[in-house]
C-alpha cells in the first residue's frame, strides 16, 4: 500500500480465510477445469450505473446450511471495510435450478439451507470507487478488488476456483495475476486466499510486456494518454524493476512466473497503490504527461513489496482473516522501509535528480522529527505503537474528530527509521548497509518463506552486524521507543547538510482557512506550537494579531509574515462564542531541509563523494 492511502500486505497464496494452525498446501499445478468445486461468473449488464451481476456456485456442499458472506477486510488494508453494504438483490438456487431460501441473521452474510449439494447465489454489486480497496464499474472499465466483489463460503478455503469474466465491451481485455484457462475470459485460482489477493481490471488498456531475470513483467495501463506515454513509462518501470532485483540479487519467485502492474490513470479514479503477491494495482487521477510520470514513485513502492511484506512477512498477519481487522506492530518495517526504498530505487536507477531526492527526503525527515506524536515523553510514541494504530487510520472513517497530535504515520516514520539505520550501519560497519540487512531478511524469512516476529528482526540485525549491543540499542531506542539519532553528522558523511530552512522566520504553527468570512484555525495545532500554548484550537476565529485586525486571509498572512523569533505578540480570537485574549511567544521556524554541501559553498571530500555514490548511486 502506498503512503497516505493504504498498500497491500497481501497474503501467502495458500492460507485459509479463517484461523488455522497447520500450513496450507502450495497452489495446485493446473486449471481445475469446468467442474471446479467453486465457480464465479461476473458480468456487467448495467455498467453505466456501476453495477455487476455475479453468480457464485459451490458444489459438493455437505448436508446442512451453507454460510456465504462478504469480507470485512482486504489484503493490505488494516481497518474494517464493510463490503456487504454494496450487495443487494440476492437469490439462491440448487443444482436443479430450484429456488432456495436465504436467511440473513447479520449484516455480513446469508445462510442457505435445503440444497441438493449445489448452491448458486446470484447478487448485484454496486461499485464506484476505483482504488486498491473497492470496485469501480462503469462504461470505461471494471476495476475489481476481489474482497469487495466476490462472496465466499465458510469451509471452502482450500478448494480450487474458476472465474469467468463477461466483458461489457468487446474491446475490454483482462489484466490480473490469476492464471488464464484455455477458455476465453475464464481464469482460475488455487484457493480462496489467492483469489481474494488477485485484483482484476477489465478495460481497453494498453499492454507492455518484458522479461527480466527469467520472469515476465506486464504493465496493463488504462489511461487517457498516448502509446508514446505508455512506452516511456514502461521503460522507466523496467529500470526500477532491474534496480530492485539487483538489491536482492534475484527476482521474487512469482507463483506463475509473472508479475502484473495494473495501472489506472483516469480523472474519475481515486489515487492509491496496493500490492499483492504477484501484482499490484496503482491509480492516479492525473495523466502520465500531466504528472510528469510521478506515478513511478507508487510503482516503485508497490513493487518493493514483492519482497518486503509479500514474502518477508510479519507473523502477526498470518493467517489473514477476512472477518476482522488484521493488525501488526511491524508496519514500520513492512510499509516504512518500503517507503524508504521506493524513491531510493528511483534515484539509484538514475530517474530522479539528487535535488529532487533530497527535497522529498528532507520534507519527510522534517515531518517526523518535528511531529508532536513522537515526543520522547510519550509512552506510546514508538514505531511499533504507531503500527498498531493502523486499524484506526488506514482509510477508516469516524465521525468524531481525531486529535492530530496522537499519530505519526508508520509510512514516513518507518522511512526515517530506515534512513537512521542505513546511515548508522554505513558509519559504524564499513562495507555494510541497510541493503545487507534486507538481503539477510530475504534469505532467512523470504526464501523460503518464514514469517518473522519483532524478536527475529532484532536478531537479524545482531547477526548482520556481529554486534548484539548495537542491535539492542537501536531497537530499544528507535523501535521500542521513539528516540531518533542526530541526523546532521550522519548525513554529513555523504556531504549533505541538515539545516533549518528559514531560521530567521517567525513561526507560531497551525494552518488557517476561511469559513463564514472569518480566518479560522483549520485543525487542532500541534502541542509544540505557540498557538497551542496560547489556547487556540480547531475552529477558532482569529480576530487580531499584534494589534492588526484580521478580516481576511491576506491580512492574516501579512501579519504572520512580520513575526520574528522570540517576539511576544497579542492574539485575540473567538472560541465557541467567547472572545479570548492571549500572548504568543513566537518561535523560530523549525522546518528542516537537506541540501548538498555544494549548496552551502563547501566542496565535499573524496570520502563524502564515495559515501554518497555508494548510498544513492552515481
Amino acid at each position: 500500500m502506498f503512503r497516505t492511502t493504504a498498500c497491500s500486505i497481501a497474503l501467502l497464496i495458500a492460507l485459509p480465510a479463517t484461523a488455522q494452525t497447520a500450513p496450507a498446501p502450495r497452489p495446485v499445478a493446473s486449471d481445475p477445469g469446468p467442474a471446479a468445486p467453486i465457480r464465479y461468473e461476473v458480468s456487467f449488464p448495467n455498467a453505466v450505473h456501476h453495477e455487476a451481476r455475479i453468480t457464485a456456485t459451490w458444489s459438493n456442499v455437505p448436508v446442512g446450511p451453507l454460510r456465504v458472506q462478504m469480507a470485512r477486510s482486504s489484503p493490505g488494508r488494516y481497518a474494517i471495510h464493510e463490503f456487504a453494504k454494496n450487495v443487494y438483490d440476492v437469490t439462491a438456487r440448487d443444482g436443479a435450478g430450484r429456488p432456495l431460501k436465504l436467511t440473513r441473521t447479520d449484516p455480513y452474510g446469508w445462510s442457505v439451507a435445503g440444497h441438493d449439494g449445489t448452491v448458486s447465489v446470484t447478487y448485484t454489486l454496486y461499485g464506484d470507487r476505483g482504488d486498491g480497496t473497492y470496485a469501480q464499474i462503469d462504461a470505461t472499465h471494471a476495476h475489481l478488488n476481489m474482497p469487495a466483489t466476490l462472496m465466499w463460503a465458510s469451509g471452502y478455503d482450500a478448494q480450487p476456483i474458476r472465474v469467468a469474466f463477461r466483458a461489457a465491451d468487446p474491446a475490454w481485455k483482462v489484466a490480473t495475476q490469476l492464471p488464464a484457462t484455455a477458455a476465453p475470459g475464464v481464469y482460475w485460482a488455487p484457493n480462496l486466499q489467492y483469489l481474494m489477493d488477485s485484483p482484476t481490471e477489465l478495460s481497453d488498456h494498453m499492454l507492455r510486456q518484458w522479461q527480466e531475470g527469467g520472469q515476465t513483467y506486464r504493465l496493463a495501463l488504462h489511461h487517457t494518454g498516448t502509446a508514446a506515454d505508455a512506452d516511456r513509462f514502461a521503460e522507466k518501470a523496467k529500470r526500477v524493476v532491474r534496480q530492485q532485483i539487483a538489491l536482492f540479487g534475484a527476482p521474487a519467485p512469482y507463483d506463475f512466473d509473472s508479475y502484473t502492474f495494473i495501472a489506472d490513470y483516469l480523472p474519475h479514479i481515486s489515487g492509491d497503490g496496493m500490492e499483492h503477491r504477484n501484482s499490484t494495482i496503482i491509480s492516479d487521477t492525473r495523466s502520465l504527461a500531466a504528472a510528469n510520470d510521478d506515478q513511478l514513485d507508487t510503482l516503485s513502492h508497490e513493487f518493493f513489496h514483492s519482497w518486503n511484506v509479500e514474502r518477508i512477512r510479519p507473523a502477526s498477519l498470518e493467517p489473514f482473516d477476512f472477518t476482522r481487522a488484521n493488525p501488526t506492530q511491524s508496519l514500520w518495517l513492512a510499509e516504512g522501509f518500503t517507503s524508504y526504498y521506493g524513491p531510493l530505487a528511483i534515484r539509484r536507477a538514475g530517474l530522479s535528480t539528487l535535488d529532487t531526492f533530497l527535497g522529498e527526503l528532507g520534507q519527510t525527515l522534517n515531518a517526523i522529527v518535528n511531529n508532536p506524536a513522537r515526543l520522547p515523553q510519550r509512552t506510546d510514541a514508538s514505531p511499533q505503537e504507531m503500527s498498531l494504530r493502523a486499524p484506526f487510520v488506514d482509510a477508516a472513517r469516524s465521525i468524531d474528530p481525531v486529535n492530530p497530535n496522537i499519530f505519526a504515520s508508520y509510512y514516513p516514520y518507518g522511512q526515517i527509521v530506515a534512513l537512521a539505520l542505513d546511515l548508522q550501519l554505513r558509519q559504524r560497519f564499513p562495507g555494510k548497509s541497510l541493503d545487507d540487512y534486507m538481503r539477510l531478511l530475504w534469505r532467512t524469512h523470504g526464501a523460503p518463506e518464514k514469517p518473522y516476529t519483532p524478536a527475529d528482526l532484532r536478531a537479524a540485525l545482531a547477526q548482520m552486524t556481529g554486534d548484539a549491543g548495537f542491535a539492542d540499542r537501536f531497537f530499544d531506542t528507535s523501535i521500542d521507543h521513539s528516540v531518533l539519532p542526530d541526523f546532521a553528522p550522519l548525513l554529513a558523511q555523504a556531504g549533505l547538510t541538515l539545516r533549518l530552512a528559514a531560521p530567521q522566520s517567525g513561526w507560531i504553527g497551525g494552518q488557517m482557512t476561511v469559513e463564514g468570512g472569518a480566518v479560522v484555525l483549520a485543525q487542532s495545532p500541534a502541542m509544540n506550537t505557540p498557538l497551542y500554548a496560547a489556547g487556540v484550537d480547531r475552529g477558532d476565529a482569529i480576530l487580531s494579531l499584534g494589534g492588526v485586525t484580521i478580516g481576511d486571509m491576506a491580512t492574516w498572512q501579512a501579519a504572520a509574515a512580520k513575526l520574528t523569533p522570540g517576539q511576544q505578540v497579542a492574539i485575540r480570537y473567538r472560541q465557541r462564542g467567547m472572545e479570548r485574549n492571549a500572548t504568543l511567544t513566537v518561535a523560530a521556524d523549525p522546518t528542516l531541509e537537506i541540501v548538498p554541501a555544494e549548496t552551502t559553498g563547501a566542496a565535499p571530500t573524496a570520502a563524502q563523494r564515495a559515501f554518497r555514490k555508494a548510498w544513492l548511486g552515481a
